[in-house]
């Protein structure tokens, strides 16, 4: 009853609060939503034909990233390039405490993944480490794939994979340096023996996170493990 009733009351505030400063798109200030619909509109997705295996674009008949280094996971995938408005609307989403954005952000992997199928029974988000999610106040892959559930109505798995391990963070670091940074960061539960597991993260730059995770995943019995992101760097 009390936690009812505490809900009730944090949603009248939320929506007085809405009242007194409505919504403002993140990108162009448009009031109305956080990230308005013609700001979405614009962003540059990710064209084909593409890398079956690791979703870059293909510029010629083979992959020359998975000819130098082959993704060792069942395949990944990203929505569009990491820029313009998406790579603002994603700062805002993370480093500005902007909670409200994974609803819109998530019908970014609801849309793609109504276009281009891919097979899974559980969503499982990239972990932040205790240390860096207690910091942020939230993981935002963890509130994408929430937000994605309620769409496709995959179950979110939350307690399967884990960080185990500070890492430094990954934009400071070369293609190697990424790599070598989050080897055995993540450990997995026996839960996602035999189960088809879709990473959700909110950007994918070389790989390595999601690669990570994926061994974790395949050393306890995963079945396929398919990694989606909402941006990848060109």
């Amino acid at each position: 009853m009390r936690a009812g009733l505490t809900q009730v009351a944090a949603t009248t505030f939320q929506t007085f609060l809405d009242l007194l400063f409505p919504p403002r798109c993140v990108v162009c200030r448009r009031v109305g939503e956080w990230f308005c619909a013609a700001c979405r509109n614009r962003i540059e997705k990710i064209p084909a034909p593409i890398c079956p295996r690791c979703g870059r674009p293909l510029t010629r008949a083979d992959c020359p990233y998975c000819a130098k280094s082959p993704l060792r996971m069942d395949g990944t995938r990203a929505v569009a390039f990491f820029e313009g408005g998406l790579r603002q609307a994603i700062h805002t989403f993370k480093y500005s405490h902007r909670p409200e954005l994974a609803a819109l952000l998530a019908e970014l992997l609801r849309d793609y993944l109504t276009a281009y199928p891919i097979p899974a029974d559980a969503l499982v988000a990239v972990p932040l480490h205790p240390e860096r999610e207690r910091a942020r106040g939230y993981n935002q892959s963890l509130l994408l794939a929430r937000a994605l559930s309620a769409h496709n109505h995959l179950p979110v798995w939350e307690d399967v994979l884990t960080r185990v391990r500070v890492t430094r963070p990954q934009v400071e670091l070369d293609a190697e340096e990424r790599h070598a940074n989050v080897r055995d960061a993540f450990a997995a539960t026996e839960r996602v023996a035999g189960a088809r597991v879709l990473l959700i993260d909110d950007v994918c730059t070389t790989g390595a996170t999601m690669e990570a995770c994926g061994a974790a995943l395949y050393a306890h019995g995963a079945q396929s493990v398919w990694g989606l992101a909402l941006a990848r760097s060109r």
